[in-house]
């Protein structure tokens, strides 16, 4: 099976998608040949930096054999960069610029950083940088200052969940809306990440359940580990209640099977949040249920004509999920919130 994320990499400038402001930018610069000697492209991991830089290198007409990727973690002392700095001075070989992407570059050392700060001064004008970085708060002002800087951000998950509905299409799978946006929380933010997973999920499909090529949500939560939609709807239908026994009982078997509490939180949120839509704004039925499974939609309507959940309980689990992440028990703020609320 080839890597999905890899063989559906954008190509062009109309295949990226959540970086429309990045893109119109770069375009624009292009047709208006007003580019830079130096690019800074900063956001989270698999937000399409690298892929742009490409895209970006071929719009400019410039041949594979002129274009440079630099992996900074691999290459990040002061003698690597005293030879990139020797290969810039040669002129292309087809192309009227040779482009340097290098990745990750907040990796680089105190004495590369300087090398390179040198470059970036008085660079030759056949030379184009695109610096691409994780950490942007890693890469010193100096450097900073003599780039144009482009902030990725990461994309929503109604548009990872379109990417992964379209390539598991081509693949020839077809994936329901629940699965879909599954695989999408699950990427957290990354393209990359998300194409990862349908991969994993592709692989491992039981061929009982998936020989026709549909792949559900339920699938998708049994190969992944991630919480069960019962296991959610359970949580909130007691928590909404205020039944701290049943509530803290769901908590205690998701621990137990060792589910992300993290994610799990993150789940009841969402599906918290479209109670409160749906309970408060009828008009947000259409746009509520498109994005959900028939059977979510059904409990959340079910819950929202209950009319029990109060903007109090969504700010008790908002607190609940900023704090999972940084207590040593990872459960313990969500038990403190419905102990909080059901009290």
């Amino acid at each position: 099976m080839p890597v999905l994320y890899r063989t559906y990499r954008p190509a062009k400038w109309s295949e990226v998608m959540g970086q429309d402001h990045i893109v119109e930018a770069l375009k624009d610069a292009i047709a208006n040949e007003r580019i830079s000697h130096a690019y800074l492209f900063s956001g989270s991991r698999g937000t399409g930096k690298t892929t742009v830089a490409r895209i970006m290198a071929h719009e400019l007409k410039t041949a594979d054999e002129d274009i440079n990727e630099i992996d900074a973690a691999s290459n990040r002392g002061i003698d690597d960069i005293r030879a990139l700095r020797e290969h810039v001075s040669v002129l292309p070989f087809s192309s009227t610029y040779k482009v340097y992407i290098i990745d990750e570059v907040h990796m680089l050392s105190k004495d590369a950083w300087n090398a390179l700060l040198k470059t970036l001064e008085e660079p030759p004008k056949h030379v184009i940088f695109i610096l691409a970085t994780t950490e942007l708060e890693k890469v010193p002002e100096t450097i900073i200052s003599r780039c144009q800087t482009f902030a990725f951000r990461k994309p929503p998950r109604d548009i990872i969940g379109k990417q992964v509905i379209k390539v598991a299409k081509e693949e020839g799978y077809t994936l329901d809306a629940g699965a879909a946006d599954l695989i999408a929380l699950l990427g957290d933010g990354s393209f990359r990440d998300a194409l990862g997973m349908l991969e994993k999920v592709i692989a491992a499909a039981p061929a009982g359940k998936s020989s026709d090529k549909k792949i559900s949500r339920d699938i998708v939560e049994s190969i992944t580990g991630a919480p069960r939609a019962e296991l959610v709807n359970r949580f909130i239908e007691a928590f909404i209640s205020k039944n701290a026994d049943a509530a803290l009982a769901v908590l205690g078997e998701a621990e137990k099977i060792g589910i992300s509490i993290n994610t799990f939180v993150t789940l009841v949120l969402e599906k918290c949040r479209f109670i409160l839509l749906v309970q408060h704004s009828p008009a947000s039925k259409t746009v509520v249920k498109e994005r959900i499974s028939p059977d979510d939609w059904a409990f959340i309507e079910a819950q929202a004509a209950k009319k029990l959940l109060t903007p109090a309980m969504l700010i008790a689990l908002l607190e609940a999920a900023d704090g999972v992440g940084r207590a040593r028990i990872e459960a313990l703020p969500l038990e403190l919130a419905v102990v909080g609320v059901c009290a």
